[in-house]
């Protein structure tokens, strides 16, 4: 599949990256930076709550690994 977007957004990131000699410390370091620069512009969404999952009633007929 070829999806012109994609594209697009691959070779924006090939050139940030090649503008960095594709050092991924340097390139991290540039979009933390931008973070803090342009922090009224990020979206802080409030912390989901954790709810303890909830074992099915025949716990034989449905062996689910619990996390």
């Amino acid at each position: 599949m070829n999806d012109p977007i994609l594209e697009e957004l691959r070779q924006i990131r090939d050139e940030h990256s090649r503008g960095f000699n594709y050092n991924l410390s340097a390139i991290c370091e540039d979009y933390r930076s931008h973070q803090t620069l342009f922090s009224s512009r990020l979206v802080r969404l409030p912390p989901k709550i954790a709810r303890p999952r909830l074992k099915p009633a025949d716990s034989a007929a449905s062996e689910v690994p619990t996390l």
